[in-house]
């Protein structure tokens, strides 16, 4: 009975241990910075926890942690190694043939959603994914998706994935889309579009040019403008200057005249003289006495040429003969 006894509680024993080795081994865990976990009790999703650290949970198998990462995940459509070239080909809305090849960008927002609403997440991201570029570049023209249309449809698929993937319920959300290649699938149409592109390239560039033209010669025009408008200011500045100054000189002499207007009116006269003929000797007389008047004629004889001598004695000899 003695060693029966013993059995038992040496196997009792073994049994605490491993309890307790069980507890220890599964009642801790680590979350890192970069991961989220699940706790699960009896496989019943229960929180999240996403702070990073040591935490404890009831013992395996009360209790499990699913860890997912809170990294941004990439999603590849339309190449790369598992990709099919015909998930790439689709159809435009002008009834064109493409290739496009795509990149989603998304991030688990929800680990719960994420690990236990969809059996494969990551597949239906992939078909949600197809549907929308499908549906946009099917309403396209082939001229915006090979062209300066990429952007606005890169906006209508994310904002289309979007609603599809929030419909879902998966427990995804989606950060980016871009589109990263649209191809014509035969090389001779390739080589036309891209004659195409260059013509249309060359149009903006000469439409640029001309419209910097254009701003070039509005911009002259202003400045010139603007330097008459200025010119016409200092004109007019100067004349309204000079009629004060006038104003001026007409308001002293009425003054004067008001004091002595025959003295006035005579200086007048002999200043407007002087301005008029300003190389002539003018002579003030007065006619009252009646008496004739001798004016010197000097200055007009000395105006008169001189005459020629020899001429004079050629004239006189023949005279005397």
């Amino acid at each position: 009975m003695a060693s029966l006894r013993q059995i038992y509680v040496t196997t009792g024993i073994v049994i605490g241990i491993i309890i307790l080795g069980l507890i220890a081994l599964t009642s801790w865990y680590t979350v890192d910075e970069s991961d989220q976990a699940v706790i699960l009790t009896f496989g019943k999703a229960e929180e999240t926890i996403t702070e990073p650290g040591l935490k404890f949970k009831l013992p395996w198998p009360i209790q499990s942690v699913e860890k997912v990462s809170k990294e941004t995940y990439s999603l590849q459509f339309g190449f790369g190694e598992n990709s099919n070239e015909e998930d790439a080909k689709m159809i435009t809305g002008d009834e064109n043939i493409v290739y496009a090849d795509l990149v989603v960008q998304y991030k688990i927002a929800d680990p719960i959603k994420y690990l236990f609403n969809a059996e494969n997440p990551r597949e239906i991201l992939y078909d949600a994914t197809s549907a929308s570029l499908r549906s946009i570049i099917g309403s396209s023209q082939i001229d915006d998706a090979l062209t300066d249309g990429k952007a606005e449809i890169e906006a209508e698929v994310w904002d289309l994935l979007t609603r599809l993937v929030d419909s879902y319920d998966i427990g995804v959300s989606i950060q980016a889309v871009k589109l990263q290649d649209v191809e014509l699938p035969n090389d001779e149409v390739q080589k036309a579009f891209t004659k195409v592109t260059d013509a249309r390239e060359t149009m903006q560039t000469k439409l640029n040019e001309a419209e910097k033209y254009k701003n070039q010669m509005i911009n002259e025009a202003e400045g010139e403008v603007e330097a008459i408008i200025s010119r016409a200011a200092g004109e007019k500045a100067a004349r309204i200057e000079e009629a004060r100054g006038n104003v001026a000189v007409f308001n002293s002499l009425l003054t004067e005249y008001q004091k002595s207007p025959e003295v006035t009116r005579d200086r007048l006269v002999i200043e407007t003289l002087e301005r008029v003929l300003p190389n002539a000797q003018i002579y003030i007389m007065n006619d009252d006495s009646g008496t004739l008047t001798y004016l010197p004629l000097n200055p007009v004889q000395q105006a008169q040429p001189p005459v020629n001598t020899s001429e004079e004695e050629n004239k006189e000899g023949e005279n005397n003969e």
